[in-house]
């Protein structure tokens, strides 16, 4: 039965005491935090398994100058122009990992950076009903990816008893369907977590001596691996789908890809970053271009399960199921009618795929399919151990000592339409005292292989030493994620052009206080660019940040981030050039704010937006304006709003400046400074 057998490297039980870590700097990792003014987040089980110290992760960000507390619409989630079909928008991710990565011989090693996405909506599709009787309310409230205003778990009704009984099953499915609530965070659906719970655990896992027990339907399934034996659940995530890579099965979040499930993604495959002679293998098996199969059943008399439990063809017909063939997606071009039509799409969707078939094999109608482009395979930037520190990047990357890094390419959505999203990256480590790629569930329970907390009689003479070596944890996998944010589509004279983000990483606090965070610098504080790119000046920030009472040192009101950008001299300097003394200014213009001029878009990221222009302008209110404004921006800019969008750069002239934010930068305690230099 268990002829499938796919392992990258075996996970590990989640255990008490002091974790290993893997945190994400930008776009800013949750590490689970939602607002809390606290030094250790409020749940590590809000929306996923992180493994993570408590004191880890960023809040999400506040739009104005007071902490958004219970409205969401006070929140801020960063906004990112997308890649378009002629040319990328890029971003800088960033990340810390402890244990050492990247061809250390200490440890095997690999990084797994994914996004998923759904169709964005206005501020009327964010689920703010309870009712439960309202089918559109409902499934508002299943789908919609969000961030919420409660650090609780969303809830899950386990079954308590025969689930062959068809009636007793729907009435359970219903009441976790109306069980998610509008106020807490969701990334993955309860429907996935559903599928999850049901189906089999893969059987050819090596889980060494770890006794992954049987759930109450009676076999052990994908909600339990050897990292989560006991089963525990993180808001929607399935457990074997998080510590295994490329996963067996499609992530698809539904059953149906309708009006009501706003154009959910599956998780979709951005890079993988280990081994290179691992690079044909991943490439095969990842989802973005290679169909998964799952086994459906037949909806029976009372409409209820369509999931299997089963893995693998043989059992599924067993089972009574189909073997249906899923398809990846990142959209589908609804208007597209015919495989004719749809092969002159392909041929102006820029890095993206373009397939005419069906989304899964047993539908009645082939499609025009969007399919992500290829997952990216590379090496593992070089890290030591027992470090969250720099890495030893490579390429243009490695230009100066850095944390971890990639520049990815945001997504191109060909429809226009505005999404959301969410992005992760797990770091899986293995110990090399057993073959990580080779060592399958022949080998549990076999002491040669790996023996928890083995003694070794070094002297011979029966009193050895007692290695620290925990089977739950010679395997593992950490994770962070963003907190959900925005990918818009691209004005009519941002086509063709290269967009760079320039954002802010970081938050208030000293070195030791933001551990394992940052302090505030800005990212990539180096950037050069060509005349006809495009650069998204952009940030965001809590009023959050305290720390409760071990410390938030910086400038302003406690607690608060704030940052803002202005001209300076050598960086070797700290004083800001004047808003008269900037000269760098007078060749660029806005593309977010066509009536701004240089100047204006000077004051406006001096002042993070508290002022949007010099006077009042058609976009720029006069009661908003350096001269109209009649309460003056506070010098430590305590009443400047925490997050700015900020504007999109286009540059007449080459040159370049060096760049200081007042606020933040504190010589011989903090540094936040950059530049950026604009070449033919």
């Amino acid at each position: 039965m268990w002829s499938l057998v796919t392992v990258v490297l075996a996970v590990t039980l989640l255990v008490t005491g002091c974790y290993g870590d893997c945190y994400l700097q930008n776009p800013r990792g949750s590490n689970n935090r939602l607002n809390e003014d606290t030094t250790n987040r409020n749940n590590a089980n809000r929306l996923f398994d992180s493994q993570n110290n408590n004191k880890g992760g960023y809040n999400i960000g506040d739009r104005f100058d007071k902490a958004a507390g219970g409205d969401i619409l006070r929140q801020y989630a960063m906004q990112y122009y997308g890649s378009d079909k002629d040319a990328s928008s890029k971003l800088m991710v960033e990340w810390t990992n402890q244990h050492g990565c990247g061809g250390n011989p200490k440890l095997s090693c690999n990084i797994v950076i994914q996004y998923m996405c759904m169709n964005n909506g206005t501020d009327d599709d964010y689920p703010r009903s309870s009712d439960k009787s309202d089918l559109t309310k409902v499934e508002q409230r299943k789908y919609y990816m969000r961030e919420g205003k409660s650090t609780s778990t969303q809830k899950y009704i386990e079954p308590s008893k025969d689930e062959s009984n068809g009636s007793w099953l729907i009435r359970m499915r219903v009441r976790n369907d109306v069980k998610v609530h509008k106020n807490k965070g969701l990334h993955e659906t309860v429907w996935w977590y559903e599928t999850c719970r049901y189906r089999e655990a893969n059987g050819g896992l090596f889980t060494a001596d770890q006794n992954l027990g049987k759930d109450k339907i009676g076999y052990t399934s994908a909600a339990r691996t050897r990292q989560n034996n006991n089963g525990n659940r993180h808001g929607y995530e399935c457990p074997e789908e998080r510590d295994y890579f490329p996963y067996w099965v499609p992530t698809y979040q539904t059953d149906l890809v309708n009006e009501y499930t706003q154009g959910r993604t599956p998780w979709i495959d951005v890079a993988w970053l280990g081994e290179k002679s691992r690079c044909d293998y991943i490439k095969e098996n990842s989802f973005n271009h290679n169909a998964k199969y799952r086994c459906v059943l037949s909806k029976d008399a009372y409409g209820t399960r369509t999931y299997g439990r089963s893995i693998t063809e043989e059992s599924c017909k067993a089972e009574g199921g189909n073997w249906v063939k899923f398809n990846s997606f990142i959209e589908i071009l609804t208007d597209v009618k015919t495989e004719s039509d749809c092969k002159k799409a392909a041929k102006s969707q820029g890095a993206n795929k373009i397939i005419w078939e069906k989304l899964r094999s047993d539908d009645d109608t082939e499609r025009c399919i969007v399919q992500a482009p290829q997952i990216h395979c590379d090496e593992a930037p070089w890290t030591r151990d027992n470090h969250l520190g720099n890495a030893e990047n490579f390429g243009s990357n490695n230009d100066h000592p850095n944390a971890s890094r990639i520049e990815i390419d945001l997504p191109y959505f060909p429809s226009g339409q505005a999404k959301r999203c969410v992005l992760r990256i797990r770091y899986n480590i293995s110990t090399t005292d057993y073959d990580g790629w080779n060592t399958f569930s022949n080998s549990n329970n076999n002491n040669d292989v790996i023996e928890n907390d083995p003694t070794v009689d070094v002297f011979g003479d029966g009193n050895g030493f007692e290695l620290a070596l925990n089977t739950a944890q010679t395997g593992r996998t950490f994770q962070d994620r963003s907190h959900v944010y925005q990918i818009l589509p691209r004005t009519g004279d941002m086509a063709g052009k290269t967009i760079y983000n320039l954002n802010v990483r970081g938050k208030r606090g000293n070195l030791v206080q933001t551990f394992p965070a940052t302090e505030y610098d800005f990212i990539p504080n180096r950037l050069t660019v060509r005349k006809n790119d495009l650069v998204h000046v952009q940030w965001t920030g809590s009023n959050t940040h305290n720390n409760n009472n071990d410390g938030d040192c910086g400038e302003g009101t406690e607690g608060t981030d704030r940052s803002n950008l202005m001209e300076m001299g050598p960086e070797g300097e700290n004083y800001p050039k004047t808003i008269a003394q900037s000269k760098f200014w007078e060749g660029v213009k806005s593309l977010t704010d066509p009536d701004a001029d240089g100047t204006d878009i000077a004051i406006g990221l001096a002042s993070a937006g508290y002022y949007c222009s010099k006077k009042g302008t058609d976009s720029c209110p006069a009661d908003r304006s350096l001269n109209g404004r009649k309460t003056k921006i506070n010098n430590k800019m305590n009443n400047a709003p925490a997050s700015y969008f900020g504007h999109v750069l286009k540059f007449t002239k080459t040159g370049g400046m060096n760049y200081v934010c007042t606020r933040n930068n504190n010589f011989s305690n903090r540094s936040q400074k950059g530049s950026i230099w604009v070449k033919n």
